[in-house]
């Protein structure tokens, strides 16, 4: 008998006389108020994040403010390329050509309201992890109809098989002392652009 076995062993005997476990409610969510304004919680969650928010197509050139070079994922919509700059379109730029733009900008998969969770599944408009985890300054596009209130009702709108990127607010960590650090693992800036 090996460790495993033998574990699971013990694990059986200890519970051979132990009553059946109850049944797990599956699908429970605390339900949103119909009154509830899903945009206004995603924005309140968002600011609270230290993310910076805009509202309409017209307003992407504002969140890019005034960056020279743009990442973008090759399927970004054309609408969407907005102001002065050179959008470089990722079919494959390097690290070091990423860490060497100004801005990226992409879509989204979903967003949840409650958490300020803004979900990325490599899907359209997205592009790859890479893309959104290295440049310094992320602008994303939120359509008003990718706003959910929870979790659950965001995790079937994902791909699963795809690697999937949660942003909760630009990158920050802690260190022991609590003091708030940020850009150490994704970018630095959040701009997240809500639309109809």
């Amino acid at each position: 008998m090996n460790a495993r076995e033998e574990i699971l062993a013990r694990m059986r005997e200890a519970l051979k006389d132990a009553s059946p476990a109850p049944e797990v409610p599956r699908g429970y969510r605390r339900a949103l108020d119909p009154e509830v304004d899903i945009v206004a919680v995603l924005v309140d969650r968002l600011v609270d994040y230290k993310a910076n928010v805009h509202y309409g197509t017209a307003a992407i050139e504002r969140a890019l403010d005034g960056a020279r070079r743009v990442a973008v994922p090759a399927d970004l919509p054309a609408a969407w390329r907005l102001g002065g700059a050179e959008f470089a379109e990722d079919r494959g730029l390097t690290t070091e050509e990423l860490d060497g733009v100004d801005a990226v900008l992409t879509g989204c998969a979903a967003a949840v309201a409650v958490s300020g969770t803004i979900m990325l599944d490599a899907g359209a408009a997205q592009g790859r992890r890479a893309l959104t985890l290295v440049p310094d300054h992320h602008v994303v596009v939120v359509r008003r109809d990718q706003i959910v209130g929870h979790l659950a009702e965001a995790l079937p709108r994902l791909d699963a098989a795809a690697p999937q990127t949660w942003i909760s607010g630009p990158s920050a960590t802690s260190d022991i002392e609590l003091q708030r650090v940020e850009g150490v693992h994704g970018p630095r800036r959040l701009d997240v652009v809500i639309i109809d």
